[in-house]
């Protein structure tokens, strides 16, 4: 068994049972068991001895209503270099902290991905949860480690959507959502990858929620791009199918997606016999030759790509929930049309800044 990679941090304001700690974090060889010193092999013999309960659902303690394990996970890595990284973290933090209220039961697990350089950074930052009005755990994974796992599944994906000129080992780290269902254990059902840039105006539970609207299908949750990033993309495409949704803005078009707030249908992934398909080389090859596409986003252009072809893995977020506020196209050739992708009604439940744009004050 090689040297273990990441550190389960303690229990916030409760003591869970054994088992369900050990159901959640053991069954992975990249989580540490803190606190009993007991190792990854000792605790995998010992769960093999007595199956764990599912990791979605507590047991019920004293009448208590069983409550939901919600997973939310975020990349953190070369910290040490980005004291503007730092203050993102920082700022999100706070604000999911501030707004964040969890059912009886319930229990919210962090899990960061990170390297050696910026994971005591991380778990700096990660002090003000001692403060939260609700149960967590925050769960550190190595990103060498999942680098390794995810290569070969993604590999032949990363020369059509990586911003380098071929295939890197450490572009892979890019794709974790899109094959998140074969390196999570199989215990965690459903994970939300979030952006560091983001500000959170609205219980994060209630994105939770957001699961029991997928449609049957669907595998994972995600908002639509809201400027003409694909409408540049897919530029030789919709020259050749003028009459195509490709591109176009919403309500009708297909804009393509943003990934900085992801709802990852782990178990969906999973069973689902074309979502598996579509990540084998040669339907990559297929897709890529058919749209003329060619990206450099990681696994938002998968996700794009593969949306405009079969819609119905998606289950599309409101705007509210991914509100981005880049308008970096509209200083870039798509002023006449920008509106059209950048509108955005109803209260804003999650800011985005992406491409460094500033986050509105409370």
């Amino acid at each position: 068994m090689a040297a273990l990679s990441g550190a389960a941090r303690g229990w916030g304001r409760w003591q869970p049972c054994a088992l369900a700690a050990a159901a959640a974090l053991a069954v992975c060889a990249f989580y540490y068991l803190g606190g009993g010193g007991e190792t990854f092999s000792s605790a995998t013999r010992r769960l093999r001895a007595t199956p764990p309960a599912p990791a979605h659902r507590h047991p019920q303690r004293g009448g208590e209503a069983a409550g939901r394990d919600l997973h939310l996970l975020m990349m953190f890595t070369k910290a040490e270099r980005s004291p503007t990284l730092r203050a993102k973290g920082q700022a999100a933090l706070r604000s999911l902290l501030r707004h964040g209220r969890l059912g009886d039961g319930d229990a919210l697990h962090i899990h960061l991905v990170t390297d050696g350089a910026s994971r005591d950074i991380g778990l700096g930052l990660l002090r003000d949860l001692r403060g939260a009005a609700f149960r967590h755990q925050v769960i550190v994974h190595d990103v060498n480690e999942l680098t390794e796992k995810l290569f070969p599944i993604v590999e032949a994906m990363q020369k059509h959507f990586s911003a380098g000129s071929g295939t890197y080992y450490s572009d892979s780290i890019f794709f974790l959502s899109v094959a998140m269902h074969r390196v999570m254990p199989k215990e965690i059902t459903q994970v939300i990858q979030v952006d560091l840039d983001l500000k959170y105006k609205t219980n994060i539970r209630d994105l939770f929620d957001e699961f029991d609207n997928f449609p049957e299908g669907a595998v994972i949750g995600i908002a639509r791009e809201m400027q003409p990033v694909y409408r540049h993309t897919f530029w030789q495409y919709r020259r050749e199918n003028p009459q195509t949704k490709v591109g176009e803005p919403p309500p009708d078009g297909l804009p393509g997606f943003n990934s900085g707030v992801l709802l990852l249908n782990l178990e969906a992934m999973r069973q689902s016999k074309l979502y598996n398909q579509l990540l084998e080389p040669s339907m990559v090859q297929n897709l890529t030759e058919k749209y003329h596409f060619k990206g450099h986003l990681g696994d938002q252009d998968f996700f794009t790509m593969v949306g405009m072809e079969h819609p119905e893995l998606f289950h599309v977020l409101d705007c509210t929930w991914n509100r981005q506020l880049c308008t970096w196209w509209k200083d870039h050739g798509y002023s006449d049309v920008f509106d059209q992708y950048f509108q955005c009604k109803g209260e804003v439940k999650i800011y985005h800044g992406n491409c460094n744009t500033p986050i509105p004050e409370d």
